[in-house]
């Protein structure tokens, strides 16, 4: 069992919270981060990258000086690919170059919770015991990091609904805000700090913030039996008639 401390706004230990590794996969497993971490970034690939030839680059394809008697080594124009403002041996000319990777859903998913492990073993989790604001204040917010002594990178997972503190936290500098149900396996090594409240981490380790994500995802969708009636134009005042 691993007992992660739980803070007060103030930086003082309240409380703590027993985590079973068992949850999070038993033991850091770095193999399957680094084939999480190669997955979704590669998935972040647009493959749209377009390069030109010396045939496509705009301007003059006259010769820059004659053949023989300057002493200079013999020069054709002043694109080829060894020259600035030139074109490129290679040319990559694909209209579309696909880079996606698949890993299936249970790697993807332990992956996740491993990534935890990994900042629970490194003390690198912050846990609060809540992070609710009256209205959005960034000083307040920096207040809290500095008596954590988060003096690096920080991601902090909140709940979908606490919006005051989201709004608190995204104009610091080197801290970024992910909602709980979205935290993977990239996002938590791309940062050295987590900082997390004690509901928002307790829903992540019993998985009941995918439930609740999951029931206002369906409550949205709209019911397929029922038919909406489709907007007709409208009829001139000679076709009413």
């Amino acid at each position: 069992m691993i007992e992660l401390p739980v803070y007060n706004k103030k930086g003082k230990q309240v409380e703590s919270l027993s985590i079973d590794e068992a949850q999070l996969g038993s033991e850091v497993r770095p193999a399957l981060l680094k084939q999480a971490y190669v997955h979704f970034h590669a998935n972040q690939r647009q493959g749209s990258a377009r390069t030109k030839s010396r045939g496509m680059v705009t301007g003059s394809t006259r010769k820059l000086y004659r053949q023989k008697g300057t002493g200079n080594a013999r020069a054709g124009s002043s694109r080829t690919v060894i020259r600035r403002g030139g074109g490129v041996a290679f040319a990559k000319t694909k209209t579309h170059e696909e880079f996606r990777l698949d890993m299936p859903r249970k790697m993807r998913r332990l992956a996740n919770r491993n990534a935890l492990l990994a900042k629970l073993v490194d003390n690198e989790v912050k846990c609060i015991e809540d992070l609710n604001f009256a209205e959005p204040k960034t000083s307040e917010f920096k207040a809290i990091l500095e008596a954590l002594s988060v003096d690096r990178t920080c991601l902090v997972a909140l709940d979908r609904d606490n919006r005051n503190a989201a709004l608190s936290a995204r104009n610091l500098e080197n801290v970024d805000t992910i909602r709980i149900e979205q935290i993977n396996a990239f996002v938590l090594l791309n940062h050295r700090y987590l900082v997390v409240d004690k509901a928002s981490l307790q829903s992540f380790l019993d998985g009941s913030v995918w439930d609740t994500t999951d029931a206002d995802n369906h409550k949205n969708k709209p019911d397929p039996k029922t038919k909406t009636k489709r907007k007709g134009r409208k009829k001139t005042a000679k076709e009413a008639a």
